[in-house]
């Protein structure tokens, strides 16, 4: 059995591949690594790029799309390792990049995921979207990051540089121990893409497990290389996906209170892309919601199990405050200001 797996799940990705998987090739080493491409069901010729670029990296064919939750769940039931890097094929990586990590994670044995400093691609001098220095949640369940509130992307100058327990590490690169994430039940195939590694990362926190953000080890992403921001699909998800999460990770005594709110503030967003000519998003939200409500019998049994293994009900990584209130009220824009 393999140390390490870097595990690359694929769609439709030949372009991503041909430019990044060079750096992870030519800057991942460790004498007991294995990259692997785990293809979800592509229809380009991404397969027949790796057979003739790339023989030696392993590959793991899906017959059809699973997304990126499922996807994942069934390729990594195929890699044996004590560590799974799930890694996205738009992120660059650096010249000793994981060893820091694995170093890490091996003297901390109640550490069971990592990420490192996320950059963006296309701008390396300022934070990426999705990621930046590690992310967290307020408490009606927004996410948001050391170096990214919502559109407000900081430029690094070092001040997010010192290591620290965070709610969530992106799945664009997500070091985790394969034992755990096997334990917590891996991704919840039903997100199908986006907010499934919070989830998971708030199982993991419920659990009493610890997650960190080492910006020592420093990578560049791409983000949104597969739908892009404001794409209707991509709305839909993050916000049935964010239903789902917080019904099945809070504890009872805040569920009420939080989903009758997140249903006010959700359905304003819908107003707002309405007034903004966003028709097909608005529309997207509204569909999430029923969604959700529709199936949330279907839920119940994941929260169950949660709420019986949860020995930390409510992490100390969640913001016990209002980020839209923050930000959109009373200005704060910086993670810095935002402690203040």
């Amino acid at each position: 059995m393999k140390k390490i797996a870097i595990v690359i799940l694929n769609w439709n990705g030949k372009k991503l591949l041909e430019e990044f998987l060079p750096s992870v090739v030519q800057y991942s080493t460790h004498p007991n690594i294995e990259i692997v491409v785990a293809d979800n069901g592509s229809t380009d010729d991404s397969i027949a790029f790796l057979q003739g670029a790339y023989p030696l990296i392993r590959r793991i064919v899906l017959p059809e799309n699973y997304g990126f939750a499922g996807g994942y769940n069934r390729s990594l039931k195929e890699v044996e390792a004590d560590y799974y890097v799930i890694l996205n094929s738009d992120v660059e990586v650096t010249e000793g990049w994981l060893l820091p990590i694995i170093d890490f994670m091996d003297k901390n044995t109640d550490v069971v995921a990592v990420q490192p400093k996320i950059l963006a691609q296309r701008n390396k001098a300022y934070f990426e979207y999705a990621g930046a220095s590690g992310g967290f949640l307020d408490k009606y369940g927004y996410p948001f990051c050391r170096g990214r509130i919502f559109q407000k992307i900081e430029e690094d100058r070092g001040q997010y540089d010192m290591p620290i327990d965070i709610l969530w590490a992106t799945g664009a690169c997500l070091i985790i121990r394969s034992r755990d994430f096997f334990d917590a039940g891996g991704f919840d195939a039903s997100f199908f893409a986006h907010m499934e590694e919070i989830d998971l990362c708030w199982r993991l926190n419920n659990r009493g497990k610890r997650i960190v953000c080492l910006p020592s080890s420093v990578v560049y992403h791409v983000g949104a290389a597969t739908l892009k921001k404001e794409n209707p699909r991509k709305t839909f998800l993050n916000f049935r996906n964010n239903l789902i999460m917080l019904y099945k990770n809070l504890p009872q005594e805040h569920l009420k209170r939080v989903m009758t709110i997140r249903l006010i503030l959700d359905y304003i967003a819908a107003f707002q892309f309405a007034l903004t000519g966003k028709y097909a998003n608005a529309k997207e939200v509204i569909k999430a919601h029923k969604d959700f409500y529709h199936n949330r019998r279907i839920y119940k049994v994941a929260r169950m199990e949660n709420l019986k293994k949860t020995v930390q009900p409510y992490p100390k990584t969640i913001y016990p405050k209002s980020i839209l209130a923050a930000y959109y009220l009373k200005g704060i824009r910086l993670y810095s200001k935002l402690l203040k």
